[in-house]
């Protein structure tokens, strides 16, 4: 009967919206293209199309001008799809499913079939690898052996009692797995070399914090590197600029540092690039050819060779303003996928075509909008309280001046993430309802160095709380908003700070809306150790500030703990199918908010994810969000 109750009213929120506005399954629906992926020849292209619920995989021929083939997917969960050689596309999806055979623990695993173009036939990777599972333990690479595509994937073993990361190599003319290297019990990480062979591996024990890395020379492991370190343990990215060495990046006097490492032993000095950049390889070598960050408001690309350089200069010309990065590229790099954010018109992909001085459009990823549905994105920047310098970005409403505006402040999940100037579907959809969005990113974001993600160790629940109403505070004194009329939206991390706003910060907020959060931390740190490891549970802890997980400081900043402070409505909505927060949190809020007296609802989504995977759900959840800001904080 709620959830009855609950869709008629997101109905008619949606009828008596702003007039202009795009109906919010414009907006709430998936993406029209979810990734794009250029074959090695850049003959076809790979799209993961929807119409907005159902998906499809659909190959298109470059030369031909034609779609050649498409492939209902329905509600599968497709991740990505990327090639394996000209004529075989290899599509990663995940599932929610019980985890160690047994129906209490539920995980989401990560699966890969290979569509063989010239045979029409889908195989799903490692179905045959012995004493093994078909689950990826991370993202399949791509090698050249004796002139044929050869996939090698990391999958799960049982090896002497232990369920170990193993290499495994797939044969694409039959998808035959054949195993190339067992792990141990604490292998995390494979890096293959430019051939056949593995080249690295990383081992780390999550309860000593011990790390080592390993490399193969003259068929044998050597090991080159230890480190302790019980959070931040050193990563492998992949190979080195001379595609023989492997760079590694470690915490360096509170810096990330990456540092090529040869199989001799020998270490080169930090590369110039910055921790949080991303690497760029080359799509035949493998080795890395450059980097991009996000620097500011920019996506800049930094590539060693300045030819390259001068290349992705040309690119980045046929959109000016405008938000470019790399999607795909052939293996030559002559024709280029990338993903265009315009502020004017909304995202999409483009094909670059080096050799025919050409771009031609792709799609929109949201078909139906215009430029009319899109609302203009402005940076902040302005000090909390204590004097920390913070980050963000104002949404308001197309059309109206940023002038006593009713407010949603919108913070990010993580809470190690970030919000970025691009197209972002939730904040549009609010405001094209006629509210303007805040997104603070708040101390304790990534993205913004050691010690801007060091200022948040502590401060869960307290100041990376209070850096959001310090926002709150700045646009009121600017009087771009009404302080009377502000409520707080998030989801996951940001679920739970719309949870902590009216219990923990009250006075500032006049509703809130709380997917996926967390609300009781004292029930919550344990189930982390207990289905992600001890690392998760000290990341979590280090940012509460309660490392030995002391009851007391737990309970100080659980929401369900400080109900009786809160004075708002307040709305939870969670999916059955989480396996990040499990449901029972927004359940804890619910039982407590009501023992309280406290006004509250919840709306259980079926079959959904953490991510709003479904797009049914998706809207379903968006839907019912808007309804409620509109019922408890009008717009207009």
């Amino acid at each position: 009967m709620f959830k009855l109750r609950i869709w008629l009213a997101a109905m008619a929120a949606v009828v008596a919206g702003t007039a202009s506005a795009a109906p919010l399954e414009v907006y709430g629906r998936l993406p029209t293209v979810e990734d794009v992926d250029i074959s090695p020849d850049g003959q076809r292209l790979a799209v993961i199309w929807t119409n907005g619920e159902k998906r499809s995989i659909r190959i298109d021929n470059l030369a031909q001008h034609r779609l050649e083939i498409e492939m209902p997917a329905g509600d599968a969960k497709l991740r990505g799809v990327f090639w394996a050689g000209s004529d075989h596309l290899i599509v990663v999806r995940s599932t929610t499913s019980a985890v160690g055979g047994t129906t209490s623990e539920r995980g989401e695993l990560s699966l890969a079939f290979d569509y063989n173009l010239k045979t029409g036939s889908a195989r799903t990777l490692l179905r045959d690898a012995g004493g093994g599972l078909n689950v990826l333990a991370g993202a399949p690479v791509l090698r050249t052996v004796d002139g044929k595509p050869v996939l090698f994937v990391q999958g799960y073993r049982l090896v002497n009692r232990y369920t170990v990361v193993s290499l495994f190599k797939i044969e694409l003319d039959h998808d035959y797995s054949t195993l190339v290297e067992d792990g141990s019990p604490h292998t995390n990480r494979w890096v293959m070399g430019p051939g056949a062979e593995a080249l690295g591996q990383s081992l780390w024990d999550s309860q000593t914090g011990q790390w080592t890395m390993k490399m193969k020379t003259g068929g044998f492991w050597h090991e080159l590197r230890t480190a302790q370190a019980k959070s931040e343990p050193p990563f492998l990215r992949g190979l080195g600029r001379d595609g023989q060495s492997i760079i590694v990046s470690e915490l360096h006097d509170g810096v990330m540092v990456d540092r090529e490492v040869s199989a001799d032993g020998k270490v080169s000095d930090p590369l110039p690039y910055r921790e949080n950049d991303s690497a760029i390889y080359d799509p035949v070598r493998h080795n890395l050819i450059g980097f991009s960050a996000l620097v500011g408001e920019e996506h800049r690309y930094n590539f060693f060779d300045p030819h390259d350089a001068a290349v992705w200069r040309s690119v980045v010309k046929a959109y000016p303003e405008q938000g470019v990065t790399l999607a795909s590229w052939s293996a030559d790099r002559r024709k280029i996928v990338v993903h265009v954010d315009s502020p004017q018109s909304g995202p999409g992909y483009a094909l670059v075509d080096l050799d025919a001085h050409s771009a031609e459009w792709i799609a929109n990823r949201y078909e139906h909008l215009t430029p009319a549905d899109i609302s203009p994105v402005r940076a902040l920047r302005f000090k909390a309280q204590d004097g920390t310098a913070l980050t963000g970005y104002l949404t308001v409403p197309r059309g109206r001046e940023a002038k006593n505006l009713p407010l949603v402040v919108f913070p990010h999940g993580g809470p190690a993430a970030r919000d970025t100037p691009g197209f972002d579907w939730w904040a549009q959809a609010m405001a094209s309802r006629g509210y303007a969005v805040l997104q603070v990113n708040f101390r304790g974001s990534d993205g913004f160095g050691w010690d801007f993600l060091k200022a948040g160790f502590g401060e869960w629940g307290r100041k990376m709380q209070t850096d959001l109403s310090d926002g709150v505070r700045y646009l009121a004194g600017q009087g771009s908003i009404d302080p009377k009329r502000v409520c707080i939206v998030g989801a996951s991390y940001g679920g739970y700070a719309a949870m902590a706003g009216p219990t923990l910060d009250p006075g500032v907020y006049r509703c809130a809306v709380a997917y996926a959060g967390i609300s009781d931390m004292k029930s919550f740190t344990p189930w982390v150790r207990e289905h992600n490891g001890e690392a998760s549970q000290r990341y979590v802890l280090r940012f509460i500030g309660a490392e030995d997980g002391d009851p007391a400081s737990l309970a100080a900043i659980s929401p369900a703990a400080h109900v009786q402070k809160a004075s708002v409505p307040m709305l939870l909505i969670h999916g059955k199918d989480d396996t990040v927060v499990p449901i029972y949190q927004s359940q804890a809020m619910l039982d407590a908010m009501k023992a309280a007296g406290k006004p509250v609802e919840m709306l259980t989504l079926d079959s959904t994810d953490h991510w709003l995977t479904r797009g049914d759900t998706r809207l379903a959840m968006l839907q019912a969000t808007v309804a409620f800001l509109e019922k408890n904080n009008p717009p207009n």
